[in-house]
């Protein structure tokens, strides 16, 4: 699969040279360092993919997807700043990397694209990878939408899925947007090996959980970061003890 560089940092270009070395299928046929050389080189190798920094001098990323005549090739945005994956989301990018890119992430991507290539992937998220059962993985991003406001957001810093009728509050950093989904589609959605039941209204990511005591019934009340408690339910707190004691 051949692929383009595009970042006018060298040393960002030589770092993502040595990452995709672990990766045989990509053969690197270019670099760029501006969006000028690159509309220059990107007609003459015609590309299956493009990993495109955002903000160069003189012209962005965005730029350059607008000037490419179609079909395009796949994009993968490689940046250090989170701002604009929701504009990379509208030009249909295949993946938003920040930077440092981890192997684990570039993985991830990659295998996104070859799920492109077989024609199933689906353009609504810019999540990585999933399992087959649409299970999002704890490095995966997800995407979140409340009116006017999105956030682009790692599943492993999702802190408490919360309802609110047919509707779920989730709580990151400090944010808490509330979606148009029931709880129950969620939980089935984040990986089980972070999130657990407390309660009929609430799901909590466990890596936050900083205290547990005994509460009312057999139950368990947990401290989470940030200040929020959590009631476990008798039959939760049961499962929780089965699932994480000795």
């Amino acid at each position: 699969m051949k692929t383009v560089l595009i970042d006018d940092e060298r040393l960002a270009r030589q770092e993502l040279r040595h990452l995709l070395a672990a990766h045989p299928e990509i053969e690197i046929v270019g670099e760029a360092a501006n969006v000028t050389d690159a509309l220059r080189l990107l007609p003459a190798l015609q590309p299956d993919l493009i990993f495109l920094d955002i903000e160069m001098p003189g012209r962005t990323g965005f730029d350059l997807i607008a000037a490419l005549p179609p079909p395009h090739p796949e994009i993968i945005f490689v940046t250090a700043f989170d701002a604009f994956a929701l504009r990379a989301f509208e030009v249909n990018a295949l993946d938003y990397l920040l930077k440092p890119v981890s192997p684990a992430r570039l993985k991830a991507a990659l295998e996104r694209l070859r799920v492109s290539r077989a024609g199933e992937v689906e353009v609504e998220d810019l999540s990585a990878s999933r399992t087959p059962a649409g299970v999002f993985r704890e490095d995966d991003q997800v995407f979140l939408r409340e009116g006017d406001r999105c956030w682009f957001v790692p599943v492993k810093d999702i802190v408490l899925l919360e309802s609110e009728g047919n509707h779920t509050r989730v709580h990151f950093h400090r944010e808490k947007p509330l979606l148009h989904r029931a709880l129950a589609s969620m939980e089935e959605r984040v990986p089980d090996k972070l999130f657990v039941r407390a309660n009929r209204s609430q799901v909590v990511n466990r890596t936050f959980i900083e205290r547990v005591e005994p509460w009312f019934s057999g139950g368990l009340k947990a401290t989470v970061k940030g200040g929020l408690e959590v009631e476990f339910s008798r039959r939760q707190a049961q499962i929780f003890r089965e699932r994480l004691g000795l």
